[in-house]
């Protein structure tokens, strides 16, 4: 069997360097067969990810094409894929990279037991994190609640060296039939909105380098600052590529651990940015139910709406609270939205709305090309005050306060917001065109009135919030 070909399936870790996976399977000198399977568990994320994820897979088929190899690509049920797979090549192993969310944990788990009963070599590899989650451990042995001690724990931790990347992989003598990526329509459910949002996505592994490098270059310094301000172009945005696997966390961990010994006053800020998301998937393996349930138990009853009205207006940009709408348009056009800005629109729907977090949990998960289940979960938790966070108060944010503090001249705001503007430019026009037809919004109509007086909004979130500790 050392000459029959192994299958590598990817999943989210489209690319070639730091790859421990890819590396090792090419160490073995065998002829590497790679897969992508859109199964079930792939088929049932959002719109925007799932288009998002469509133009990654597409840049790594062509990306291995140079290289003489070439992603194959079948869809159906993992397991059955892999048999399938197997039979036809005479496949004698199946590696991958981890992945930590519950549903794929259960998918991962039947998939290694059914092969390896049938005699098929089945490995997982270090996934898409530094650390392993159940390798960073409390003094008593426990996992982390908290982030600080979280990240007081990894940040002197040694991190590997990035792997290089492969010059060349083992070709099979017969490559089995792929599918092909147009006709898996990866893209339907964006309808219109996939053309506006296109000219904002750095797709591929050498746009990730790319984004890395001008980051470090040009803007790492400032960053601690800079950060909080959306009008600023002074983020990394690798969190997209980061998603699916483009670039690995490793190689961003690096580069901004050379900047910090380098003397960039905001290179220490960006890595714990980076452990954050670390953070964040280390509670998902360790507390799934963080996905969909109250973190805090203590928070079943807490009186928040399920969907309604106001909430159809936050999810259309329609509540009247400028910096709140300029996100969720923000969101519509270019697939992403500022982190100072995702605060601001949670707190918004859970606390002035009492809305429940996870109507936002779901409309972010379907809109966002650069959606992290855990890191959607976490943050969505983390400002609606059920989830982890050391703040001993009940926290609401004024997007009054918080636009005034940081957009002080609303350069962000007028961005996104066509009404705000005398003359509106394409871009800020540009939502009109990625918005549902059905939502039956055209340029020139007048800003709505606020759905709520923001002092009512954040004394009814404070009753509440005193009623449920009563």
């Amino acid at each position: 069997m050392t000459d029959s070909p192994l299958i590598l399936w990817f999943r989210r870790d489209l690319r070639l360097a730091d790859h421990p996976m890819l590396s090792q399977a090419v160490a073995t000198g065998r002829p590497l067969l790679p897969v992508f399977i859109l199964d079930p568990e792939t088929e049932a994320i959002g719109a925007a990810p799932k288009w998002r994820l469509g133009l990654a897979i597409a840049a790594f088929a062509e990306t291995l094409e140079r290289m003489g190899s070439r992603l194959i690509l079948r869809r159906g049920p993992a397991l059955e894929v892999l048999r399938a797979l197997i039979s036809e090549t005479g496949a004698g192993g199946v590696h991958w990279s981890r992945a930590y969310d519950p549903a794929s944990k259960a998918r991962d788990t039947a998939v290694k037991t059914a092969l390896r009963t049938a005699g098929i070599a089945a490995e997982s590899h270090a996934g898409f994190l530094l650390h392993e989650p159940w390798t960073v451990q409390t003094g008593q042995g426990g996992f982390y609640r908290v982030y600080t001690p979280y990240w007081n724990a990894v940040r002197g931790r040694d991190v590997g060296a990035p792997l290089p990347a492969p010059r060349s992989l083992p070709a099979p003598t017969a490559w089995p039939a792929s599918d092909r990526i147009a006709d898996w329509q990866m893209g339907a459910a964006m309808r219109r909105g996939a053309a506006v949002c296109l000219p904002y996505q750095a797709v591929g592994e050498a746009a990730a380098q790319t984004r890395l490098e001008t980051f470090i270059s040009t803007k790492v310094q400032v960053y601690r600052e800079a950060r909080d301000f959306p009008a600023r172009d002074a983020t990394s945005r690798l969190s997209e590529n980061l998603t699916y696997g483009e670039i690995s966390p490793r190689q961003v961990w690096h580069a901004g651990q050379r900047a910090r010994q380098e003397g960039a006053a905001g290179a220490e800020h960006f890595l714990k940015e980076l452990v954050w998301r670390e953070f964040a998937w280390a509670l998902m393996h360790h507390t799934p139910h963080i996905a969909q349930e109250n973190w805090r138990e203590d928070w079943k009853d807490f009186p928040w709406r399920g969907d309604n009205p106001d909430a159809e207006r936050w999810k259309r940009g329609q509540t009247g609270e400028p910096f709140v709408d300029a996100a969720m348009r923000e969101m519509y056009v270019t697939g992403t939205m500022h982190n100072r800005a995702r605060m601001i629109v949670g707190s918004y729907l859970t606390k002035h709305l009492l809305t429940d977090w996870r109507v936002g949990l779901d409309w972010f998960a379907d809109c966002l090309t650069d959606w992290d289940p855990a890191a959607n979960a976490m943050g969505w938790q983390w400002v609606a005050g059920c989830g982890p966070d050391a703040a001993p108060y009940f926290r609401v944010f004024n997007p009054a306060g918080q636009a005034e503090k940081f957009d002080p001249d609303a350069r962000y705001r007028r961005r996104f917001i066509a009404e705000l503007s005398r003359n509106p430019g394409a871009e800020v026009l540009s939502w009109y065109a990625a918005t549902p037809r059905s939502w039956g919004l055209q340029p020139g109509a007048a800003y709505p009135l606020p759905l709520i007086p923001l002092d009512q909004g954040r004394a009814r979130a404070l009753a509440a919030y005193a009623q449920r500790k009563a």
